[in-house]
């Protein structure tokens, strides 16, 4: 597999080649999702829910996505590494959003930042790829916003609203975007909107007409409890494996069938003997 770029996503939509896209938080799994192949690994800032079991993806700060970006950036060689910038790097003081931005590709070594929608998105967006950043958008279901949407409802579900997505997915390519994320929104208005557009769409909840799909690992891997959305599929129940092997672990230890002779190590018995 050859490094993924801008350029070769913008051809796997010209030639109708799905996306594909997971969320990493860590070392050993972006090595094993990069390869396998995945166009694009996400440091999703839905690591404050499925790895630091925050209630909100606003819990998590600058400082904390930047230290598991870099653990993920080291270990993809060949996919698109994209850092999703989390609320207060852009949302509470946007003129610090560049400077945020800047952070995430110079420190963490992004090759692109994600920025959910919000009223000063448009505004964001210009500014940082005025500075020549990458941006990712989103639009639709917006976790970091989701109070100002009604909760964590699908998104677009009459004319006039799905209307007013259309237009901030326009709005967005037009200010120079590379892909937009659409997130929990009718399927039907998923189609409409990627054909409207020259860049990919990425689907979350959106459907099988998007250029491409995104899920968050723990959720594919059984490992986010019992919370399962309608559009996650779980392919995998590494939760159920693990706590079977740990209740192995724990019953060996107690049996005192581990450390067994094999796990162990030993002295000559001559030097052995000098200790008694």
């Amino acid at each position: 597999m050859s490094k993924v770029t801008i350029e070769s996503l913008l051809d796997k939509k010209k030639a109708r080649r799905p996306i594909t896209m997971l969320t990493a938080y860590d070392f050993p799994s972006a090595s094993i999702m990069d390869k396998a192949g995945l166009d694009i690994v996400l440091v999703g800032d839905s690591l404050a829910n499925v790895v630091l079991g925050l209630e909100s993806t606003r819990s998590v700060g600058t400082d904390e996505m930047l230290t598991f970006t870099k653990a993920v950036r080291r270990g993809v060689k060949e996919a698109l590494v994209v850092g999703d910038m989390p609320y207060e790097s852009y949302q509470v003081n946007i003129e610090d959003s560049l400077k945020n931005a800047k952070r995430f590709i110079d420190e963490a070594g992004c090759d692109a930042v994600k920025l959910e929608w919000f009223k000063e998105a448009p505004a964001v967006t210009k500014k940082l790829i005025n500075e020549g950043i990458q941006v990712m958008g989103h639009i639709g279901l917006t976790p970091q916003t989701a109070d100002k949407l009604g909760g964590f409802k699908v998104q677009g579900k009459d004319a006039d609203t799905a209307t007013k997505l259309i237009e901030e997915a326009l709005l967005l390519e037009k200010l120079g975007v590379f892909s937009i994320v659409l997130e929990c929104i009718p399927d039907t208005l998923a189609g409409i909107i990627t054909e409207k557009l020259a860049i990919p769409t990425i689907g979350i909840g959106a459907g099988p007409g998007c250029d491409g799909q995104v899920l968050v690992l723990h959720d594919i891997l059984g490992l986010s409890g019992e919370f399962r959305p309608k559009f996650v599929k779980q392919y995998t129940d590494l939760s159920g494996q693990m706590r079977k092997a740990i209740e192995q672990y724990k019953s060996e230890v107690e049996s005192r069938l581990f450390p067994a002779k094999e796990h162990s190590y030993t002295m000559e018995e001559e030097e052995a003997k000098k200790l008694i």
